[in-house]
């Protein structure tokens, strides 16, 4: 329980915005058309140009979480400023079971079922899960946008199943592969596998929805694999409003234990 829930608040929520009453609207590539080759460079280009622009988001989601032992069905409150905070609340029957507050340089989170909290940086909590995060890599999950600034790595391209497809070049344990849908850019799945570790992440994008403030996905299928062990968090958002004011509240409940990471 313990797993899932900091998986769900600092790592599962990344990628998926359902609105209400809204369809996609973004183009879908035939498949008998053919998808015109580009290179790496391009292709690169034309997804920097879906831009976003916003101050503040908030959305309410219901999430599923499974990883061959448990199902959990809950519900999550995020509100993000852009560059700046993320706080995420996980609730179960109405009742806030956990509670996290992500900034560029820190990670807190508390949770009641344990009457647990972590206070650390994303080293530290990297090291734990056994993946590699920052705060750039959960904002960018979360908006629907690929995990690395691409225009610091050098991909080779291909076109997969009508569908543009980056994996970097370096000869390296960190292999990445990212999909972007032929027609607008936008991404469709990101992969990351870390070889020696045996683990990777995948994360998939389905459809999307077109704001004045940004293009979003509607829906995300986040899977990680690491060493045979395999955990699924699907999102579904059900409210999303840009640049609203609002507060980040955030404070530890008295008489919780804070949890160490040697």
């Amino acid at each position: 329980m313990k797993r899932f829930l900091l998986l769900m608040i600092v790592f599962g929520l990344g990628g998926s915005l359902t609105l209400v009453c809204c369809k996609s609207k973004s183009a879908v590539v035939g498949a008998t058309e053919k998808t015109t080759h580009l290179k790496a460079s391009k292709i690169i280009e034309n997804y920097n140009n879906n831009k976003i622009n916003f101050s503040t988001l908030y959305i309410k989601s219901n999430v599923q979480y499974s990883d061959g032992n448990q199902t959990q069905n809950v519900t999550a409150e995020i509100k993000i400023k852009k560059d700046e905070q993320i706080l995420i609340s996980i609730r179960f029957l109405g009742i806030t079971m956990a509670k996290a507050l992500i900034t560029p340089t820190a990670v807190n989170y508390y949770e009641k079922i344990n009457g647990s909290y972590f206070e650390g940086n994303f080293s530290m909590l990297s090291q734990w899960l056994g993946t590699d995060l920052d705060f750039n890599k959960i904002q960018n999950m979360l908006l629907g946008q690929v995990i690395d600034d691409l225009k610091k790595e050098k991909f080779t391209e291909s076109v997969d199943n009508q569908t543009y497809r980056l994996d970097n070049a370096l000869e390296n344990n960190t292999k990445k592969s990212f999909y972007f849908d032929a027609n607008k850019f936008f991404v469709q799945k990101q992969e990351i596998t870390q070889t020696i570790e045996a683990r990777m992440i995948q994360v998939t994008y389905l459809n999307n929805v077109f704001y004045k403030e940004a293009i979003l996905p509607s829906s995300v299928l986040i899977k990680t694999f690491q060493k045979g062990r395999k955990t699924e968090i699907n999102l579904e958002y059900t409210t999303i409003t840009f640049n609203e004011e609002f507060s980040f509240p955030y404070s530890v409940p008295n008489g919780y234990k804070r949890i160490l990471i040697n």
